[in-house]
């Protein structure tokens, strides 16, 4: 829906209705949740194209990045539910000390009721539903707020949702701040938000009055930590590759490289040829190239391209609002490029002299979301994962734990709280309820009543 007139009056309305809802109790049974997954499913298959060009208008994506990183996924992600789902909703039974005995213990999932999806713009459809098919599968009524930054995919969002999915239990509200802030205000089961430490802070803060939870998927400075030895052409490709898709603005993008001793060096003409290969000699004309999603994040980028030794790229074009992938040597570590995360296509090499200082580095600042190693040894691989800390660790790709349904995504510290995903998605938007039953008769527990004998105490001792 778009909201007009009284912004406060209509979001009440329409999240009172959507609670009203959940207490029929309409979402609960898992065939519904079935069905709502496969319409998702179908629409993101029979309308690819529509969703597409919305991508493309809002940040000049290419049909292939758009398939791979946000549609194509989604339906992976919803296949990767339906297949598991009444596994995963299946009541996990317990073991019960000798001292309950006769009784049952299990742990059973239980929806939480009305919750609320604000998602970012960087990948406004991935972001928006991967969410939100979580919450669905685990059977709650949804508002999704989806980003007015990225305006034609948001219509779209508000366009198609309705159609195919159950109206009286998922809505999608359009908007700014006024209609983030009046959503905001309302009382919610659980609040899921994509952004940046700013915003996370007003929601966490609002979400404080009603004592709603809230995961927080942030961001940070993302390293790509390298080392001598390692295959620095292999890495430079990669590198690259998870950096420049979608020209940096990436939460899970190498924000920077941190390169130990020569690397620094000897990495620098292989990231020259991965872009050239990757986006040819011009990257404007590149049809896999794209663009900075409004003039504003332009104007906070192209200072930073000054705080360094340009190894290649430098170009922008504020009209088309273009960034050359740029790289970045010679980088002061309390340069502007290293104060926050730059979510953008530059690419700063920091260098250090040794795995220590690497180490040191990192764990001298917030924990990032990802972690990316590029390291020549076991020995090395241990050290970064038993000495650092951040919401993902991966060694020899970046971004691609995205991929893998099994493993939970979410941040640490700064970088965020919680998690989702496949099972994660179901944990974070269920309430997990535990149930012991024990029967009347036989009344064992007369054992535990006082007055306490001599006899008693001796038993209960032993039991417990």
């Amino acid at each position: 829906m778009s909201v007009t007139g009284s912004v406060n009056d209509e979001i009440a309305d329409t999240v009172g209705g959507l609670r009203a809802t959940f207490a029929t109790g309409l979402t609960g049974p898992v065939e519904w949740r079935k069905r709502q997954l496969k319409a998702l499913r179908r629409l993101l298959i029979d309308h690819e194209d529509v969703f597409a060009e919305a991508l493309r208008a809002d940040l000049a994506k290419g049909a292939t990045e758009s398939h791979v990183m946000e549609l194509g996924y989604l339906v992976r992600e919803i296949d990767h539910t339906l297949r598991h789902l009444d596994r995963w909703l299946r009541p996990a039974r317990s073991a019960v000390p000798l001292s309950l005995m006769p009784s049952r213990a299990s742990t059973v999932y239980e929806p939480l009721g009305t919750v609320l999806v604000i998602s970012p713009w960087n990948y406004p459809m991935n972001l928006a539903l991967a969410p939100v098919i979580g919450a669905l599968a685990a059977g709650n009524c949804v508002v999704l707020k989806p980003s007015e930054v990225a305006p034609t995919t948001s219509a779209a969002l508000a366009e198609w949702l309705p159609r195919v999915l159950d109206d009286r239990a998922v809505a999608v509200i359009e908007g700014g701040v006024p209609e983030t802030t009046a959503l905001l205000a309302q009382k919610f089961d659980h609040i899921f938000y994509t952004g940046n430490g700013v915003v996370g802070r007003i929601v966490m803060a609002a979400a404080a009055k009603h004592l709603t939870p809230v995961t927080l998927e942030l961001g940070g400075k993302s390293p790509a930590l390298v080392e001598p030895g390692a295959d620095l052409a292999t890495a430079a490709r990669r590198i690259v590759w998870g950096k420049f898709m979608n020209a940096g603005q990436t939460c899970v993008a190498p924000d920077y490289v941190l390169a130990v001793g020569r690397a620094a060096d000897d990495i620098q003409p292989h990231l020259v040829d991965a872009i050239r290969q990757m986006y040819t000699a011009e990257p404007k004309t590149s049809k896999d190239y794209g663009r900075i999603i409004n003039q504003h994040h332009f104007d906070r980028l192209a200072p930073l391209l000054d705080d360094g030794r340009i190894v290649i790229g430098g170009q922008s074009d504020r009209s088309d609002k273009y960034i050359a992938p740029t790289v970045l040597a010679d980088v002061d570590p309390d340069s502007r490029v290293m104060g926050e995360e730059i979510f953008g296509p530059i690419l700063p090499i920091v260098r250090v002299p040794d795995l220590d200082a690497a180490i040191a580095f990192i764990t001298a600042r917030d924990k990032p979301l990802a972690l990316y190693a590029f390291v020549a040894s076991e020995q090395s691989k241990r050290r970064v994962t038993r000495e650092t800390s951040s919401g993902g660790l991966t060694f020899g790709v970046p971004t691609a734990q995205l991929g893998v349904q099994g493993i939970p995504f979410g941040g640490v510290g700064a970088s965020g709280m919680g998690r989702y995903h496949g099972l994660y998605s179901i944990d974070t938007f269920s309430h997990q309820k535990s149930i012991l039953d024990k029967p009347l008769r036989p009344d064992t527990m007369r054992l535990t009543y006082p007055p306490f004998t001599r006899g008693k105490n001796r038993i209960l001792r032993r039991l417990t």
